[in-house]
């Protein structure tokens, strides 16, 4: 009788999607999987640990190569933490980047929407703003916009114009 839970209980269990789980094992995040006489997964304890600390390290923004890093410190829990620190604050400095770049763009978003006098769009601020870059408080700080949904806005009602921003 084989034992250990097949890959969809094993997606259950630590929250990762059953493709991922099959990507991190293909990467070598993930040991293979033992095999049923059907040639079926079958995951143990130790591999549900591992995929909920993948997930984790994820959701907190690791990149692979950073996440495989602290897995091979984590099988050996004799080791110096110092290169856990060292990956943990170059994630904390991309976060904190992040945060700046963001907070850049929402006083730029900000001002664009405070300027504009919801009239015409002959005189909306944020289309003059949009339509020239020199007009940017901010045109000096490098702002990503790719992603995260930073806002909405409804600029000049009457022409019912809307617009979406994303950033990365």
């Amino acid at each position: 009788m084989m034992q250990g839970i097949p890959i969809g209980e094993a997606a259950n269990h630590s929250g990762v999607k059953v493709p991922t789980i099959r990507y991190y094992e293909k990467i070598g995040l993930l040991p293979a999987a033992l095999r049923s006489e059907g040639n079926r997964r079958h995951y143990g304890d130790a591999d549900l640990r591992r995929l909920v600390f993948i997930r984790h390290a994820r959701e907190l923004g690791f990149e692979i190569e950073a996440i495989r890093a602290l897995l091979t410190l984590q099988d050996d829990p004799s080791q110096p933490c110092a290169t856990a620190d060292v990956i943990a604050k170059a994630r904390l400095a991309e976060v904190e980047q992040r945060i700046r770049s963001l907070t850049a763009l929402k006083v730029e978003l900000e001002l664009m929407v405070d300027g504009c006098s919801h009239g015409h769009v002959a005189t909306c601020r944020v289309i003059e703003v949009l339509a020239d870059h020199g007009q940017c408080s901010t045109r000096n700080t490098k702002v990503h916009i790719s992603k995260i949904l930073v806002g909405r806005a409804n600029c000049c009602k009457k022409s019912g114009l809307q617009f979406f921003v994303r950033a990365a």
